[in-house]
């Protein structure tokens, strides 16, 4: 499937949606292969066909430990999960793919932005197809994002003007699904999970900061440098306080 589309002879252009599946594709099965490549090089060497190398047991420590080892971090996405945790949400990764890519050329309802290898190649598709539309010059639009009052389940079409994504978390403050607004976090609620967010291209000099606090949003609870792009968030409270409180949203949380 992958090779119809990449196919010189293939002339219908390839949409910026389509371009991040493959993409992520390519990705996934890179990533697969090595973990199959390396477990049955150990199984082998645990039989005793293959003389133990220190790859191998680097492999065999970090399953022990429950970590992630390092031949497939170099290939994978940033993620702080133990091995068992990373491993049921590689599953869900794949089926995503699997999903999308039984029609490469439609476009989810509802994508699991955190489940995607590049997250903000996806934003950029998103840019992309308004600026083909509009028949303006890419650099002119930033992504804008409303925050609907539907989990991921109650979405049935897609976004009309945009794209809706889901799957991600709030960390330093919670979510008011009622008012839609940020607000402070309850006791002891470390971390709040994002209802779908409607993600919108919007020219530049025509955006409105207006009691929106421009939230960062990061791949993993490190943040350090797996910043992705910037949400606007309704908000009563001036953007300091938020500053100040260290809020953000992640793609990824334990």
């Amino acid at each position: 499937v992958i090779e119809s589309f990449v196919n010189p002879e293939n002339k219908e252009e390839i949409s910026p949606f389509t371009n991040v599946i493959l993409q992520e594709s390519q990705r996934m099965t890179t990533l697969l292969s090595e973990i199959v490549r390396s477990l049955t090089e150990l199984e082998l060497g645990l039989r005793g066909a293959l003389t133990m190398s220190g790859d191998m047991e680097a492999i065999m420590n970090s399953i022990y430990l429950d970590k992630v080892p390092r031949s497939w971090v170099k290939l994978a996405y940033p993620s702080e999960r133990p091995l068992g945790s990373w491993s049921n949400n590689l599953q869900n990764r794949i089926l995503q793919i699997q999903d999308w890519f039984a029609d490469p050329t439609i476009t989810p309802h509802c994508t699991w932005l955190s489940g995607l290898f590049n997250p903000s190649a996806f934003l950029t598709a998103i840019n992309q197809t308004t600026a083909r539309q509009q028949q303006l010059p890419l650099e002119n639009f930033i992504i804008a994002t409303e925050v609907l009052k539907k989990k991921e389940e109650d979405i049935t079409e897609p976004s009309r003007d945009g794209a809706y994504i889901s799957g991600l978390f709030m960390e330093g403050a919670r979510w008011d699904f009622q008012a839609a607004i940020i607000a402070e976090s309850k006791p002891k609620e470390m971390i709040c999970q994002m209802p779908v967010i409607n993600c919108k291209a919007i020219i530049a000099k025509d955006a409105d900061s207006a009691n929106l606090f421009h939230c960062p949003v990061y791949k993993t609870q490190r943040r350090a440098n797996t910043f992705v792009f910037s949400a606007t968030l309704r908000s009563k409270a001036p953007p300091e306080k938020w500053i100040l409180a260290g809020a953000s949203l992640l793609l990824d949380a334990i």
